[in-house]
């Protein structure tokens, strides 16, 4: 959640209402004298706190993520739960919006999710202290510890529906008396925050017109034959699956084809989209085509009525790439933030945990690094010429990819994802970049489509190496 209390809902509460098309879900039956009250509250800015309060008085109550913030919010009469709720700290080097798959530290009540990593995304967060401590089920830790459960009622911080066996734990222990519940905690390795590995799917029209998962050598997707064919790596729906059971913990679609011209009228891909989330429950980002544009008809559309459609279509983040560059320009030359370049008006509505940068740095090899004013790194292995720096440019664009970056954050997107267009990823590369570096998470395509390394072969050997990741 990447914006203050009441001001827009959990970005992961959009699946709840898809919560009854999991597939496990019809294994659970819930007694048929069971009774649930189910309370809705829209916040308008007056804040009609206190019919919320006396509609859950007495009564049990389920509150995910937001819910558990607005349930213990000091001073605005909505106290439950007691305590006081506020912002991250980002002044110990921990990035501001905590996203990403951690661990619980459990004292009870979830003792059957064991030791797993849930998925959290938020900004702000409810504090232990000796007046909730007999509340309190589970904490987490990023940057110091805050509540992620309370035991009396049943709240969360974490989005429990993003993992399915997590999301019908929960769901059971709110549901059903204690004596029905699994006793034995479920096995996992969880101990802190772990780093994610993201599958990639580049989506495309092929030349029969279907919508097909392609990946190309330095974006040339056409097959080296005769008939010189779109590459077709598979359904996209299908793969998208596949990479979410064999525990890839973020899915991103870049659809770089078809419809540029007027993306609100790519209907297939946002029917992939509508039907990867009704079984993939783990964030899903869409890419391609986010822009303010004007159709044939000389209607105008926002890049945040573009993005929205996304959203409502299933996607948890939305990725910028060309029109990110395009507004950083302008950013750099008058220093003025105005609002309207896309990743400000996303961000501003949806929070900037949603808005994601994709970056396309090509080397270029220096022989000092004062020959390009753009900022330079050494490299392991020198140029073509002995070069011994390197600096990331966008082709045809005057700018460094530190430069954007670093602009782009400034402009409030939530996170940067650097794409290597010079070479093709292999596995050591993820372990390199999470041990060098510190990023929380490596993107791959090619290597997962082509079945070169599974997913979770790949992440047994990161355990190997004492990298924490989500078994």
């Amino acid at each position: 959640m990447e914006a203050v209390p009441f001001a827009s809902p959990c970005p992961s509460s959009s699946k709840l209402s898809r919560v009854s098309s999991l597939s496990s879900l019809s294994k659970f039956k819930p007694p048929r004298n069971l009774s649930v009250r189910v309370v809705t509250m829209l916040d308008y800015g007056a804040g009609n706190v206190r019919s919320v309060r006396n509609a859950i008085q007495g009564r049990p109550f389920l509150g995910i993520c937001l819910g558990l913030q607005l349930l213990s919010m000091n001073g605005l009469g909505l106290i439950v739960i007691p305590g006081v709720v506020g912002p991250f700290d980002s002044s110990n080097g921990f990035r501001v919006t905590h996203i990403g798959w951690n661990a619980l530290q459990i004292t009870e009540i979830l003792d059957d999710i064991g030791n797993r990593h849930v998925y959290f995304l938020h900004s702000y967060r409810a504090m232990p202290s000796l007046e909730n401590k007999e509340w309190i089920s589970s904490t987490c830790n990023y940057g110091d510890n805050f509540i992620a459960s309370v035991r009396r009622e049943m709240c969360m911080q974490f989005s429990s529906i993003k993992r399915s066996y997590v999301g019908l734990s929960v769901l059971r222990r709110f549901l059903l008396s204690k004596s029905s519940l699994m006793k034995k905690p479920r096995d996992g390795k969880a101990s802190k925050l772990a780093k994610r590995v993201i599958a990639c799917l580049d989506v495309r029209t092929n030349d029969k017109g279907d919508l097909v998962v392609t990946k190309g050598d330095q974006y040339d997707v056409r097959e080296q034959t005769k008939e010189n064919e779109a590459r077709n790596l598979g359904n996209p729906v299908e793969l998208a699956g596949q990479y979410y059971k064999d525990g890839a913990d973020e899915v991103s679609f870049l659809n770089f084809t078809g419809f540029r011209g007027f993306p609100l009228g790519d209907l297939p891909m946002l029917q992939v989209l509508r039907y990867t989330s009704e079984n993939v429950f783990v964030p899903l980002t869409v890419g391609g085509g986010i822009r303010d544009f004007t159709d044939a008809n000389g209607r105008y559309y926002s890049s945040l009525e573009v993005a929205s459609e996304y959203f409502r279509s299933g996607a948890d983040k939305i990725s910028i790439g060309s029109d990110a560059v395009y507004a950083t320009e302008e950013y750099l030359r008058t220093k003025v933030k105005t609002g309207k370049s896309s990743i400000e008006q996303i961000s501003r509505v949806y929070g900037n945990q949603a808005v994601v940068v994709s970056i396309d740095p090509r080397r270029v090899y220096l022989k000092n690094p004062s020959d390009l004013e753009f900022k330079a790194v050494r490299v392991t292995n020198p140029g073509p010429n002995g070069e011994e720096y390197v600096s990331g440019g966008r082709e045809g664009r005057s700018i460094g990819a530190c430069e954007l970056a670093k602009a782009v954050e400034e402009l409030e997107a939530g996170e940067t994802l650097l794409n290597c267009i010079d070479c093709d990823g292999a596995i050591e590369h993820f372990s390199r970049v999470f041990r060098e570096t510190n990023a929380s998470a490596a993107l791959a395509a090619g290597i997962f489509h082509r079945k070169e390394v599974p997913i979770q072969s790949a992440k047994k050997h990161f355990l190997k190496e004492g990298i924490d990741v989500r078994i």
